[in-house]
This record gives structure tokens, sequence and C-alpha cells, in this order.
């Protein structure tokens, strides 16, 4: 896990050295052990390092073939990469280090472009071919590692991290569609677009060539294509997680897991614990004693197994201490205070471990959501099957106490237009004019809020929702040079999910159906029969009554920068925080885009 950086001239204009250590120095945190550049008519590139496998010289980036022919940079782990250097040496590739980077460069000098269909793990690079003065760059299935780009007549500018491109851009100025999505929907990351007007990502499944000929993205990876309907065991399943699990054990620095307490980061830790005996585990963990919040009576239920279960308690007074921080780390605005616990629990492993895992991903496969529910009751309903859909709605009562799954399946089935119409009601203290120029270009009801079926909507949240979390995750991580990985995010097991019934993934009003039963007699019963869902649950609502915080609040709200950006209702904001500290109402939610949205403004842009 690392950091890199690029520049390519058009014209082969020779690029400024300067420019590059610039660019690198702004994402240095995210590899503190090496760094290293590039040049050749018209490219330049950077890269800092993170050293995971093979810590010696010999892993140094940029790394060259023997012929110097081919140079990359890449940031991320291939965890096939013994498998697939096996098969190289088999068809006459020699090697100098033991490092997945290289296998990665001899794979694309063997393969060319199919080779990207080989490989398991996450990743973002660039390989340089000097023969051809050509550049390709690819972007792992799921956008897991980040690719960020700028581009102009003149040149394209690459890296990890927005704000290593923000020093070499002339202005910056803001994308209002991006935050006009963010403030209505609570949405980010949910297209190709930054809340920066000309940088962009490389999608998803994208890789991207440049060349005489120009600039040429094409995407090679498409998750859809990839679905077979088919039933699986719940033994296949764990088979298929719990290989999933032991591919990213591969590391030659120390390795822990982030512990939340729910199904999903549980299962990761009892798969370790109790098939591959790893009791002296370093689990780390975000706990809010005597808050309804907290989740340390289930992260408690392995107190037996574990030696090393270290905590951090995110408060007030930290938060108040790092949100600038916070807010720097993140380059875009974040959409809830809630990943401020992500970036405690990295903050915390960075004193014991470099590589963690966690349970991101599975939400967005296994139907983690209650909006699910909505879109299976559709799919249930559009298909005459109502008998089954009024069962599944009476156990989802029974176990949740709550309308929120029939709310969603009502709310689908409206017509776009007055989805829009509630949207802004909900989210009131709307500027009238803002909301009035975008409400018609926002795409995000077409994306994420139409669904025909559990399955149409878990592919939506592939490819429109799922992005946002894993970019907190890498920005938490890096923030403090952890590497990040998902286990849950196997290609092979997200194609099999995607494939599974609906009834495997929901049922009886329970949520990841087939992972639960995987999981018997592996999870503690309390974790695998949990109903409830705290996700990046947080004190914020108490935090923003703080006297200081109602201070940095009012600041905001009464001054003439808020006003201008033009975003709020300034009146119904102010009213909407009186009551809030009154407690006639909980608007911590909208109280952060105020803080989050203001701040990040003076820091990217002002």
């Amino acid at each position: 896990m690392c950091g890199i950086s690029g520049i390519v001239s058009f014209s082969g204009k020779p690029i400024e050295p300067a420019s590059i250590k610039t660019m690198m120095k702004k994402m240095k945190h995210r590899g503190p052990n090496d760094e290293g550049t590039y040049f050749d008519k018209g490219i330049g590139l950077g890269f800092v390092r993170l050293s995971i496998l093979d810590l010696s010289p010999l892993g140094h980036q940029p790394m060259h073939d023997e012929t110097d022919r081919f140079t990359i940079i890449f940031n991320g782990e291939i965890f096939n990469y013994i498998e697939l250097r096996e098969e190289l040496l088999a068809k006459g590739h020699r090697f100098k280090s033991q490092t997945d980077t290289e296998v990665l460069l001899h794979a694309y000098i063997e393969y060319g472009v199919n080779f990207l269909d080989k490989l398991n793990g996450m990743w973002a690079f660039a390989i340089y071919d000097k023969e051809k003065s050509k550049l390709f760059c690819a972007r792992d299935r799921y956008g897991i590692k980040p690719f960020y780009y700028h581009r102009n007549e003149n040149e394209l500018i690459f890296a990890s991290e927005i704000k290593s491109i923000l020093p070499l851009m002339p202005q910056r100025l803001v994308n209002n569609k991006a935050v006009y999505d963010y403030i209505v929907y609570n949405r980010t990351d949910h297209n190709n677009e930054t809340f920066f007007q000309s940088i962009q990502k490389l999608p998803h499944g994208h890789y991207l060539e440049i060349d005489e000929s120009g600039v040429k993205t094409t995407q090679w990876y498409n998750l859809k294509n990839k679905i077979s309907p088919r039933i699986v065991s719940p033994e296949e399943y764990y088979d298929l997680f719990s290989s999933s699990v032991n591919l990213r054990l591969r590391s030659d620095v120390p390795l822990g897991v982030s512990l939340s307490g729910g199904i999903d980061s549980s299962s990761v830790v009892s798969v370790l614990t109790k098939q591959y005996g790893l009791s002296e585990l370093n689990t780390f963990s975000a706990v809010y004693y005597g808050d309804e919040n907290d989740e340390s009576s289930y992260i408690n239920l392995y107190r037996d197994e574990l030696k090393n279960m270290r905590y951090t308690s995110p408060s007030v007074d930290s938060f108040l201490n790092d949100y600038s921080d916070f807010i720097e780390a993140h380059n875009e605005p974040v959409n809830d205070v809630g990943s401020y616990a992500q970036y405690k629990v990295m903050q915390l492993a960075s004193q014991y471990v470099t590589v963690t895992l966690d349970g991101q991903g599975a939400d967005e496969q296994l139907g983690g959501y209650h909006n699910f529910f909505g879109s299976y009751y559709r799919e249930l309903f559009n298909s005459f099957k109502w008998l089954t859909l009024a069962s599944e709605n009476f156990h989802y009562l029974s176990k949740h106490k709550s309308m929120k799954g029939f709310n969603y399946f009502a709310y689908f089935m409206l017509p776009n237009n007055i989805k829009k119409t509630l949207s802004t009601k909900v989210y009131g203290n709307v500027n009238q004019s803002f909301h009035a120029e975008f409400k018609n270009i926002s795409t995000i009801q077409e994306d994420l809020y139409n669904p025909r079926s559990l399955r149409a909507s878990l592919l939506d949240h592939f490819e429109h929702k799922l992005e946002h979390l894993l970019k907190w995750e890498d920005l938490n991580a890096m923030r403090f040079g952890i590497e990040s990985r998902v286990p849950f995010l196997d290609y092979r097991l997200v194609e099999t999910s995607l494939s599974l019934p609906s009834n495997q993934i929901l049922y009886k009003g329970t949520t990841k159906h087939i992972l639960r039963e995987s999981m018997k007699g592996v999870l503690p019963e309390a974790i695998r029969m949990r109903q409830d869902k705290k996700g990046f649950a947080n004190p914020r609502a108490k935090w923003f009554r703080d006297p200081r915080f109602q201070t940095i609040i009012n600041d905001i709200l009464n001054s003439s920068e808020f006003e201008q950006l033009g975003y709020f209702d300034v009146k119904a904001c102010k009213q909407k925080y009186q009551a809030h500290l009154e407690q006639k109402g909980d608007m911590s939610k909208d109280i952060w885009k105020w803080i989050n949205l203001t701040n990040w403004h003076q820091k990217f842009i002002s």
C-alpha cells in the first residue's frame, strides 16, 4: 500500500522534478518507508512506499524490468501473487525480489491487458512502456484503491490523493453538482466526479491508456456480466469466505483486525481464531462506554479467545482536537461523523501493526441496509408473490419493530419527480435557488432509488454507493500508514453472493442469511443473530450540543462565508440548530454538513 503520482505531457515537454516531488510530499503519509522517481521524455512518475512484502531495497519503486523497457508504480496488493509467480516462472520469467509488484509487472509483459482478469487483490497502478512511449493505468474491480486525475489540453496529472494534484492546478473550482448530491441525498462518490470541477476518478474496473494517439479509457470488468444465478450451500459459502481471509494474511509485517462487534468484522475474527488458530491476533475497536452507540458488550465476547484486544474511545474532546486534521485527511466533504471512529481505530492500530482486515463490503452484497428490504418487497410485488411479501413484512416487523422496510418499498414505487420533492422536504435547510438549479441534473434517484429487484439494488450499490466507504477506509488507514484489507471484496465471493437467490440473502426479516447460516458454530451466537445495526454510529448529537461546538457552529452560521456559499437557507439552519440544542430532534447529520462544507471550502478552495 503506497502512493503513486505522475504527469504526462502531451507535447513531450520535460517534466519538472520539483512538481513530482511536491506531489509526493503531499502524500508522504501513505509511504513513510521509501520513495523514488522516474523521468523520461514527457513523463514523470513519483512513488512513496509503505513496505508490506519483501521489506528489502529490492521492493523499491519505480520498479523496472530487466530490460529497462517497462517501469511500474503500484499502490495496493495482489494477494494471489505467489500463484501468479509460479505460473510466470514456468513461462521463463525470472524475478529478483519477493514482491507482488514485480509479479504484476511481469504479468503485464506476458499477458498484456488480459492479465487484469488473473488478479485477486486491490490496486491502482501505472506501467510505462519506454519503447512505445505508452502509459497504461488500471484500477481494481470495485474501487478499493484510488486513482484521481486532472486533464487539460497540455497534460494529464494523476495521483492516489486529490491533494497531491491541487498544487499543480492554476485554480480550484467547486463541483456544485457533487455538493448538491451530498447535501440533499447524503451521497458522494456515486459517479466519476469529485467535489473539484476538473478532477475525476478513473472508474473502478477500468483502465486508462495514454500514447501518441491520445487518452483512452476502457472498462475491463463488469460485475453484472459475472453473475450466474445459482444456489450455494452454507458450507460452500464458508469455504469461499475462509479462502478469502486466508489469502489476505500474506504479509511480511504485523497484521490485525478492526473489530466493531457486528457480524461482518466478527466473522473475520472468528475465522482467524477458530480455523487458523491466531489467538495472538491484535484487534482494534472503537467504544463509547455508557452511550447507546456502544458495542463493547459484543466486542468483549471475544475476551476468552483473544489476548491482544485494544480499544479507543472517540470523544467530543478528541474530535475537537482532530477534526481539522480529519477534514484535511479526507480531501473532500465526508457524509457523516461516523467515519471518525474508523480514523481513531487506524490511529490506534498504527502503534501495533501495519496491516488490518475488516468487514467492509458485506452490507452491499448481502443486503445489510434496511432499504434492501424495500427492494426485495418490490421484487416480490412485481412477481405477484404477495403471500411471501406479507410473510416477509410480518417477520420484519416482529424482529425490527419498525416500518422502515415497508416505507422504502412505498418510496421506491413512487415516480422520480415525487421522490425528488420528498428529498428536498427532508433536507429543508437547502437554499431553494440552489435546489432548483440542480434537482433535475442529479441522477441519484435513477442510480440508487429505483430498483426493480433485490439483485438490481445490490448491483446499483456496487456501482454507485460502495466506493465512498472504500474511500473513507483508504484515507483513514493511509493517514496513519496502515494498509487495510477487505476479505468480503474478494471478487470470487462478491460474484457468488450476487448470484444467490434473494431468499438466501434476505430471509424472514433477517439480513445476510447465507453468512449467518455459514457461521453457525463459528461466531458467538449473540453476534450471529444480531438484528440491530450500528454501522458507523457515534454520539454526534451530544457532541454538537457541547458549548465548544456551539461556539464553532454559531460562528459558521453567522459568518458571511457560510451565506455566500449559497448552499443553505441560513435562517432555516439557525432554527434547526436551536431545535437541536433544545433537544426537539436530532439535526446532527445536517449540522455536520454545515461544519464540513465550510471548513473544507476554507482548506481546499479559499
